[in-house]
């Protein structure tokens, strides 16, 4: 029996429990995806795109969908934007209705399982009080990461987003960091500018300031006080900031001059933060087309190296997001701008090859934005701008 989330959701705006999804598909349909092999010496990790993954309601549809996290039990978090989808994609959600069948506005936060059935949805306005400090819940959310206690964070790059929030894994919230409206620049430890990634562990949460600031921040677990911040190459953030409201035209502007591997501040997207293996920190400088990867010390991070992806990369650049294989043999970096997603081997980061291209169908990106790994290896990614979607590629073991 197929049964509209509508109802389910609009009561569960603050507050989500399991939610009916649509009755599973006869059978998965996995499909070839381009891939190409650059050293031939070491084994790639292959894929198919699952292309009836996921299983949303017969009455929702996705907006651009900048943040994404598996949690400890295989779960698939995606965070999507409802305010990125025009009337005549959300014809049911106006008042009145100008549609009969579809769609309706989705949560910003979905959790779904392994079969992409949607267990759970959340998100908005009422949810983040603030502590009296009025409304804090982002105007365009940006970046999603889920710890291993199960909470979710959220960070913001629209126009006055200075927040980092966390909440339960039903939407209740719990705290957050930095102020709506209020911001200091790329010195400031009782501020943000507008933050494109978090990751979170029982000790700190890192935070990729970088929409109007360039820098990664360090946070206190116990009571999120700034503890460390940091630039490129480990030294105080510097460049400047950039003017707010951020637009999503100045993410393919060439007014930087175009990407700089080699240049000593970050490009002005900082996009994403992610621990490693080994104590290590990647750091997606996405407009300079390079990871920069330090290793975490009780001092804040230490540079180790420049990690250059696509290095000719115009647009909307490349380095948009790191996840590992289970192992950690193999690192996934998701290319915006060339619509693939690039295999390295994590001991060297030498290319190993890459899956994906440009274009509208299953295994194909449009501003491909994440990517992470599930315990079985299994890969997934979401997309922004004309994309709006999260796809699944099932892992089908190594090369010869």
């Amino acid at each position: 029996m197929r049964r509209s989330l509508l109802p389910l959701l609009a009561a569960a705006t603050g507050l989500a429990g399991t939610l009916v999804a649509p009755p599973p598909a006869m059978a998965d349909t996995l499909v070839d995806v381009v891939s190409e092999r650059v050293d031939d010496t070491v084994p790639m990790p292959l894929f198919k795109a699952d292309a009836s993954w996921p299983r949303l309601p017969d009455d929702m549809i996705l907006g651009q969908s900048p943040g994404l996290s598996v949690d400890a039990q295989d779960h698939i978090w995606v965070l999507t934007r409802p305010n990125s989808l025009d009337q005549t994609e959300s014809g049911l959600a106006q008042d009145p209705p100008i549609a009969v069948a579809c769609c309706n506005l989705p949560p910003h936060v979905l959790r779904f399982d392994q079969d992409g059935n949607l267990l759970s949805g959340w998100g908005g306005p009422d949810l983040a009080p603030g502590e009296g400090e009025g409304e804090q819940w982002p105007a365009n959310v940006h970046g999603l990461y889920v710890d291993d206690k199960g909470t979710v964070w959220i960070g913001g790059n629209g126009d006055g987003d200075h927040v980092v929030m966390n909440f339960t894994a039903d939407g209740k919230y719990i705290r957050h960091f930095g102020t709506r409206g209020q911001t200091g620049g790329n010195e400031s430890r009782t501020s943000l500018g507008n933050p494109a990634d978090i990751a979170a562990n029982a000790d700190s949460v890192l935070v990729a300031d970088g929409y109007i600031n360039k820098r990664i921040v360090e946070l206190a677990g116990t009571d999120l006080a700034m503890t460390h911040l940091f630039g490129a190459y480990g030294e105080v953030p510097g460049g400047g900031t950039r003017d707010e409201p951020f637009d999503q035209s100045q993410a393919s502007s060439t007014a930087d001059g175009g990407a700089n591997p080699e240049a000593k501040i970050f490009g002005d997207i900082v996009h994403c933060v992610v621990r490693g293996p080994d104590s290590t920190i990647y750091v997606c400088d996405r407009r300079n087309n390079r990871l920069q990867l330090f290793r975490e010390t009780a001092d804040g991070a230490e540079f180790l190296q420049d990690i250059v992806i696509a290095p000719g990369t115009g647009g909307t650049r490349s380095a948009s997001d790191v996840a590992f294989s289970p192992d950690g043999t193999y690192v996934y970096v998701a290319d915006m701008m060339n619509g693939r997603v690039w295999v390295l081997l994590r001991e060297t980061h030498e290319v190993v090859g890459s899956f994906g291209r440009n274009g509208r169908y299953p295994g194909q990106f449009i501003w491909l934005h994440s990517v992470d790994v599930d315990s079985h290896g299994n890969v997934y990614t979401t997309e922004v701008g004309s994309g709006r979607r999260v796809q699944r590629f099932v892992f089908q073991g190594l090369s010869k």
